[in-house]
């Protein structure tokens, strides 16, 4: 025992002298970190603001498209060491999510911002009422989006800033935010336009940025030329994408670091900023490629440099959340498998149709004859055998309801007959008939089209047709066919469920089932096929690398969070319910989860993957 006793005195003297030496580094760096951001905070005309020391503040850093999956390989094959040793010594936990449907990113930011995101089909869309073709990157359309899902709760970033998003979530302060809806811009006076300065004009940061950015344009340059010699097709696109992809890896991602290291030290109570490297270069190159793993590892770079100020506390507290809006799943572009893009092949499916119905002479009464419609669908499904026959029997059955009841609909533009808009964002694609300026069902496409919904529904690069009849959502495939109830319960069932090879059908039900009721949504809403043994989906772009569908990784995101805070994020079933943990714990709203369509309640715990 006696010999013990100097082995436990020696123990507690290096345990002493090692916090002792965190205290002084502590000091010291805090010391450097307040002289260098004064100094620059000044400059930039927004000292450090007055803070309650009982209000911590978050950051939220997100990775656009990095799936859990993909970021628990990132983490084994030590892409990010960083966040890997953050998440071993307990400071941070890991967990897995479910984003919802559509696996976009302005549903997810809207959900989680705004705790709404109703009636965003897709990253693209049409609007038959007006004609406006929505593509959610461009600023018109961001800022249209955020008028609609706005106002209704207040944003998580009231009071705060917003770098590199879509929406702004009332941040006081926006940089780059496509929407930009409020009138605290940066380059309001003139020193903001400083901010530019400082972080260029620094000698050491730009000689560092004119490297970097040397440095992959060398990397994009290399990565065509092995791709080329190894005969690979996965080339990004031509033009200026080398040029893109230095601005969006480089130059973006530096700026916005600095201006969140800024407002931590100012003391900003909420900080929000996407990075959106990762998303560009898996769609181009893939996911387990160079490219995209190079980018996982400057981002843990950025992650590092953030988290150290943060733990420096020069203002206040915060809680660090590292997240993605979605993942992403490795797909084959639809025109690369099959020689032709979705669009031309639903061309050339109604292409034949037109011919037909225009021999008919009287256009309107050939469409729209119940015994003829009747005829014509009979002769489809005898040419059919199940489960294909499923589709044709269950449509028969709903024209059959539908043609007695009227037989035209006067509002309609027959001449228009041709007119259809297909809108595509990965492996989800929205297809609209410019034949009335309202939602077409099921039964009216039929009698349009009789032999539409079978033909696309049985192209092996397409796993889902989904449409509307009344109250009830009508699922279309190979496999079989699924009516939906409005949340998602099976109403009646022919062939086997497609979605059953999903590890979670059920929910998959339920976000298709309010997907398909969005005002905006396709009258045919189409999904590309996904193989679950090799976790890959067929996607509607050139993109090797794809998500706005079902299926795959593209389904579960990520999120690092504190360990400390009382949440469980395995039990969120879509973005939006997300936004009631950041609402009750920053913003101290009395709110309870928001209602959604889906019943997230019923949701129960992911099971964590291997």
């Amino acid at each position: 025992m006696d010999r013990e006793k100097p082995l436990r005195q020696l123990r507690r003297l290096l345990l002493w002298c090692a916090r002792q030496a965190v205290d002084i580094f502590a000091a010291i760096s805090g010391f450097y970190y307040s002289r260098k951001f004064a100094m620059l905070t000044s400059r930039f005309g927004r000292p450090a603001m007055r803070v309650d020391s009982a209000s911590r503040g978050f950051i939220v850093l997100e990775i656009d498209g990095l799936s859990y999956e993909h970021l628990q390989r990132a983490i084994e094959s030590r892409q990010m060491p960083y966040l890997a040793g953050q998440l071993r010594r307990g400071r941070l936990t890991l967990a897995r999510w479910r984003c919802g449907l559509p696996s976009t990113t302005p549903a997810a930011q809207a959900g989680l911002l705004f705790g709404c995101n109703h009636d965003i089909p897709a990253f693209r869309w049409y609007e038959k009422e007006t004609g406006l073709s929505v593509v959610c990157k461009l600023p018109a359309s961001s800022k249209l989006l955020q008028d609609r899902v706005a106002g209704r709760q207040p944003g998580i970033l009231r009071g705060g800033s917003s770098y590199f998003n879509m929406f702004d979530g009332d941040a006081s302060l926006s940089l780059f935010t496509l929407s930009a809806l409020n009138r605290d811009r940066l380059f309001a006076t003139s020193r903001g336009v400083g901010y530019f300065l400082l972080f260029l004009l620094n000698p050491f940061r730009s000689i560092k940025l004119l490297l970097l950015s040397a440095l992959e344009y060398s990397s994009d340059l290399l990565d065509r030329v092995l791709a080329r010699l190894r005969g690979e097709h996965r080339l990004p696109f031509q033009g200026i994408f080398p040029l893109l992809r230095v601005v969006s890896n480089v130059i973006f991602r530096e700026v916005q670091t600095f201006a969140v290291l800024m407002d931590i030290y100012r003391g900003v109570p909420a900080i929000y900023t996407t990075y959106y490297s990762y998303d560009e270069l898996a769609h181009h190159y893939g996911l387990d490629s160079r490219p995209a793993r190079r980018a996982l590892h400057e981002l843990d770079k950025r992650v590092r440099q953030i988290d150290r100020l943060r733990r420096a506390r020069l203002t206040r507290d915060y809680d660090l959340i590292i997240l993605a809006d979605h993942g992403q799943t490795a797909s084959e572009p639809f025109s690369q498998r099959y020689g032709q893009s979705l669009g031309q092949f639903i061309r050339a499916c109604l292409g034949g149709g037109l011919v037909l119905h225009e021999q008919s002479g009287d256009e309107q009464h050939s469409v729209f004859q119940a015994q003829y419609l009747l005829q014509e669908l009979q002769g489809i499904e005898s040419g059919l055998r199940d489960p294909l026959a499923h589709i044709a029997r269950r449509i028969r059955q709903l024209v059959t309801r539908r043609v007695y009841v009227t037989e035209a609909e006067p509002s309609w533009n027959l001449a228009r007959r041709g007119d259809v808009v297909v809108k595509n964002s990965g492996s989800l694609a929205h297809v609209y008939f410019n034949v009335s300026t309202a939602r077409l069902r099921v039964s009216e496409i039929s009698a349009l089209f009789p032999d539409l919904v079978v033909t696309l529904a049985s192209h092996p690069g397409i796993w889902l047709v989904v449409g509307i009849e009344g109250d009830e959502v009508h699922v279309f495939s190979r496999e079989g066919v699924l009516s939906l109830g409005a949340d998602g319960q099976v109403l009646s069932r022919e062939g086997s469920d497609p979605l059953q090879c999903l590890p979670e059908p059920g929910h998959a039900r339920r976000e298709l089932a309010n997907l398909a009721r969005y005002p905006h949504s396709g009258d045919l809403i189409l999904l590309g096929r996904y193989d679950p043994a090799t976790e890959t989906v067929v996607c509607f772009e050139e993109q090797w690398a794809s998500h706005g569908g079902l299926g795959g990784p593209q389904d579960y995101p990520f999120i690092i969070y504190p360990r400390h805070l009382p949440w469980d994020p395995e039990t969120v079933g879509n973005a939006r319910d997300m936004y009631a943990f950041f609402a009750r714990t920053y913003l101290q709203l009395p709110v309870g989860r928001p209602a959604p369509s889906v019943e997230a309640e019923s949701l129960v715990p992911i099971e964590p993957f291997g």
